[in-house]
């Protein structure tokens, strides 16, 4: 299901073990890939994952906090950043460059300060800590065009919750992606994934 947006979040891979990871979540029919900057090596991962799978997924970078970084990964091609908190000089650099940016928020105020910086989706994290029924209230007052991803806390088994509470999608972070799984370990939790969402798994 196309309007179900779901984002891979591959914390603390390396960059030996990337392609194996990236090439199975594609696979599965994931179309959104972020590697964390508190990844190892990430300078090399994610500019190895963008040259080699750029043209079937959206690839780029979590918790991205500076303007140097957004540079650096414009500059690899990377054309997705995802930030845990709400820097309006970050959304803006990033913008500028023609990426897409998931701005983490968790108050109206950080929503919409996000998207005046020119944020195109919002992520409640951790929302794990908030409820869908938090969401659902934030939601109310948000222009309803914006899609907000629940990321923190989210598995296979309440994915559903976060979607009738309004969420466009969510980021998928441990539940998916442990670091040193083996990748079929990953095809396993992305199949699962991919069926909560209604998807049919390939």
């Amino acid at each position: 299901m196309d309007s179900i947006k779901l984002v891979a979040i591959l914390r603390g891979i390396r960059p030996a073990e990337a392609a194996e990871h990236v090439d199975t979540l594609i696979s599965t029919g994931f179309r959104y890939i972020e590697i964390p900057l508190n990844s190892p090596d990430w300078q090399q991962s994610i500019p190895q994952m963008v040259a080699r799978f750029g043209g079937q997924a959206t690839i780029g970078a979590g918790t991205v906090l500076k303007v140097e970084q957004v540079d650096f990964l414009a500059a690899a091609g990377a054309k997705l950043i995802v930030t845990p908190n709400t820097q309006p000089a970050v959304i803006r650099r990033a913008v500028a460059q023609g990426m897409l940016v998931c701005a983490g928020c968790a108050t109206a105020t950080e929503a919409f300060t996000a998207l005046d910086a020119g944020a195109q989706w919002l992520k409640i994290f951790p929302s794990s800590a908030f409820g869908p029924a938090y969401i659902q209230a934030l939601k109310a007052v948000l222009p309803p065009a914006v899609p907000v991803l629940a990321v923190g806390g989210v598995t296979p088994e309440n994915l559903t919750t976060w979607i009738e509470a309004g969420c466009a999608g969510a980021g998928l972070g441990s539940d998916l992606y442990r670091a040193g799984q083996t990748a079929e370990r990953t095809r396993q939790q992305a199949e699962r994934f991919m069926a909560a969402s209604g998807a049919l798994v390939p």
